[in-house]
């Protein structure tokens, strides 16, 4: 198990895909951040006050702002752990990698464990990465907007922390829905579909049904969000409330237990040449 471990977070890290992936995720949470950061303190509605002019949206305190925005990349950049983690599984079949990996290591469980271990370690870069690009575009600009950033707030880093617990928990989703769907550009196109569509649509029209309520909170997506404690469609109004944080991070490591095991009876059961 060591040595396949060992081999596993190589070809993870050996790879150019990985820290482009990173380097895209910095700038994209980055901009994100600055721009809620600003939307929600702009147009008469000052957050410290509580007070929004054109009573638009309810008012947030200044703690549960910067949860907001500090964990918006639990909320709309997970994507990117979620595919490296998927790449990890794909790119072996894709470049037909995984006869000479299969011979070097036969016990097929063994090599699916051990790329969903070593996914932790590439997931936790991410993880930090994606939440301090958040954290420091997003306090920066509430400092130029004269709010408070809260990162004295217990509430606040815990917040925060958590995000990189909840990205680090996607990449190993990653890797247990790449075995499922071993084509590259089926799985690729799936997620980005799922996660930047029809999950969001999925959860804004559930929250929007008394009966809907119950089950949007149990999408993968709503998970990954309830372990941090914060959301930004919960926050907004666009979703229901989230589970607790434990739960969220049961149920987002479920999924990535079952898609694993999915993976293991069907696609890695078959004969690979």
């Amino acid at each position: 198990m060591g040595a396949a471990l060992r081999t596993e977070y190589r070809k993870l890290v050996t790879t150019q895909v990985w820290w482009i992936l990173l380097l895209v995720m910095a700038v994209y949470m980055a901009f994100l951040a600055a721009v809620m950061a600003f939307a929600l303190t702009a147009g008469g509605m000052t957050v410290s006050s509580g007070v929004d002019a054109a009573q638009q949206t309810p008012p947030l305190s200044p703690e549960e702002l910067a949860q907001t925005i500090y964990t918006l990349a639990t909320s709309l950049g997970y994507v990117f752990p979620v595919i490296v983690g998927a790449l990890a599984m794909t790119g072996e079949f894709r470049h037909q990698t995984i006869t000479p990996t299969l011979l070097a290591e036969p016990r097929r469980t063994v090599v699916l464990a051990a790329k969903m271990i070593s996914s932790v370690a590439v997931g936790l870069i991410f993880g930090v990465v994606g939440t301090l690009a958040t954290v420091a575009a997003g306090a920066g600009t509430l400092a130029l907007r004269g709010e408070e950033s809260g990162l004295t707030e217990p509430i606040v880093l815990r917040s925060a922390a958590l995000s990189v617990l909840a990205l680090t928990i996607w990449a190993v989703v990653g890797v247990g829905f790449g075995t499922l769907i071993t084509n590259q550009v089926a799985v690729i196109v799936v997620l980005l579909a799922f996660t930047q569509f029809v999950e969001p649509i999925l959860r804004v029209f559930l929250g929007q049904m008394s009966w809907g309520e119950g089950i949007a909170k149990w999408l993968p997506g709503a998970a990954g969000e309830s372990i941090t404690g914060a959301s930004f469609y919960a926050d907004s109004g666009l979703g229901p409330d989230l589970l607790t944080s434990w739960q969220g991070g049961l149920v987002l490591l479920a999924y990535a237990l079952v898609f694993a095991v999915l993976g293991r009876l069907i696609a890695l059961r078959r004969d690979i040449t």
